[in-house]
């Protein structure tokens, strides 16, 4: 009777957490059994038992409560040919609680912790906060998210490589992070770009380039996190050569940057188009809604950390409104805001805050936009195609555009002048530095075209035209 109950509590489950979410964390969940009114139900690996207990133990006891009279629903790890082994994540029950006093067995004297094996030693340190359940979910990183849980279970994945992207702090490393703690199971290795960089100039430097390499690709899981700031030819080619040795095993590689794979300017052709061929996912800011969740959790565990610590509605409103969409900001305008409370007389006003953090209220930064929105941007107004632009076409309805497009990508992005000329179909430095100079003198005597740089420039980051 209980199979059956479970099986008709999959559609529910399924409807109750979302297609992706029970795709990656309940798929695998099978009926092991019920006695004494407690429901067993098992999963094949140690790390997914210990996912499930810790995060939805408490949904499916619920939803078996609502359905059937048991007391509680525990989860084990199935072995072929063998019981289901459950351990209980919390406290010892009643029944062990009550049982009489086990003889005290002879102390057993600790062995030697174990060497750490070679995979074990490139890795970076992760922060055990930064978790994919502590990770906040909301419109703009829910995808995300769900690729993320999928990859990290010790199974083999269709989304290799996953290649992550966005803006500063909106979360890329938090979710790497959580990546590599969940991935404990198959050997993760998690990697900033400067932390891999290092690595190849020490075994360079100590002739062990081949123990490095061996180290790499002795991981079950690669999780390299701002590629964007991979810097040298040695680092390029070992990086190169561990994503396609990865990869080709089958072993899962997650990449995250702070642009899309075919503005990786760090990187040739063929490792862009590699990381393309994956899963490819834009991460966005968090939205007003999301923010303001992550600004109400970051307060009550300051104020649990510091007794006394608390932040009026007031001024949890002007954090929310002069941090943008960064929980990075968020975090260091907290902490400013954590130093006046517990250093300064004063209590923690709204006529304080503004002044601790009036660099962050007078210094919103400017939308960042990229060569490929510009390049959109462009050919939409001027009625032509992004081919257009970026052709060696030389009719006066596309030279002018195209130096156009050319000037805001100087002015909008970060890309330097040789970076701006490959993404306008491999032109030299040169010819960009003059079509700069050329609309900086025109748009101070044209009227239209100056129009058109402020509506191009207004659409582009948002910003109202005056």
């Amino acid at each position: 009777m209980k199979s059956e109950t479970w099986e008709g509590l999959r559609a529910s489950l399924k409807a109750r957490v979302g297609s992706d979410t029970y795709d990656a964390w309940f798929a695998r969940l099978e009926f092991a059994g019920c006695a004494d009114d407690v429901v067993t139900l098992s999963v094949p690996t140690t790390f997914l038992r210990r996912w499930l207990a810790h995060h939805y133990a408490d949904l499916l006891t619920e939803m078996w409560q609502a359905v059937a009279p048991v007391s509680r629903v525990v989860i084990g790890v199935r072995k072929p040919g063998a019981r289901v082994v459950v351990r209980m994540e919390r406290a010892a029950t009643e029944a062990e609680a009550s049982a009489p006093e086990a003889a005290v067995p002879p102390p057993v004297k600790p062995k030697p912790k174990a060497k750490p094996r070679s995979w074990q030693q490139v890795s970076s340190a992760l922060d055990a906060s930064k978790t994919l359940g502590t990770f906040r979910v909301g419109d703009g990183n829910r995808l995300v998210h769900a690729a993320a849980s999928a990859v990290a279970l010790p199974k083999a994945s269709r989304f290799n490589p996953l290649y992550v992207y966005g803006a500063g702090g909106c979360g890329k490393s938090h979710l790497l992070q959580g990546i590599a703690a969940a991935g404990d199971e198959c050997n993760a290795v998690y990697m900033t770009a400067e932390r891999f960089m290092l690595g190849v100039a020490n075994a360079v430097q100590h002739l062990k380039m081949q123990e490095f390499r061996d180290a790499l690709t002795a991981a079950g899981l690669l999780v390299l996190d701002d590629v964007h700031n991979l810097r040298g030819k040695a680092a390029q080619q070992e990086f190169h050569r561990a994503i396609y040795q990865l990869v080709e095993a089958g072993r899962q590689v997650v990449i995250s940057a702070d642009r899309a794979p075919s503005d990786l300017e760090v990187l040739d052709e063929r490792d862009r188009a590699h990381l393309a061929s994956g899963l490819v996912l834009e991460i966005t800011p968090p939205d007003e809604r999301l923010l303001r969740e992550i600004l109400d959790e970051r307060v009550a565990a300051l104020g649990q950390e510091n007794p006394g610590f608390a932040v009026p509605p007031d001024v949890l409103d002007f954090l929310a409104r002069i941090c943008g969409k960064s929980a990075r900001v968020l975090d260091g305008a907290l902490n400013r805001l954590l130093a006046h409370s517990q250093l300064g007389e004063a209590p923690l006003t709204l006529d304080v805050a503004e002044a601790a953090l009036r660099d962050l209220a007078g210094s919103a930064e400017p939308k960042r936009a990229r060569v490929e929105d510009i390049l959109k941007a462009v050919a939409s107004h001027y009625d032509i195609s992004r081919a257009d632009i970026i052709s060696q076409r030389r009719t006066a309805n596309v030279v002018i555009p195209r130096q156009i497009a050319m000037y805001l990508a100087k002015t909008l992005t970060l890309r330097s002048l040789p970076e701006i000329g490959r993404r306008f179909g491999g032109r030299d430095h040169t010819t960009v530095l003059h079509a700069v100079r050329k609309i900086d003198e025109l748009r101070k005597v044209q009227a239209g075209l100056a129009g058109d740089l402020e509506k191009l420039t207004s659409a582009l980051t948002g910003e109202v035209a005056a």
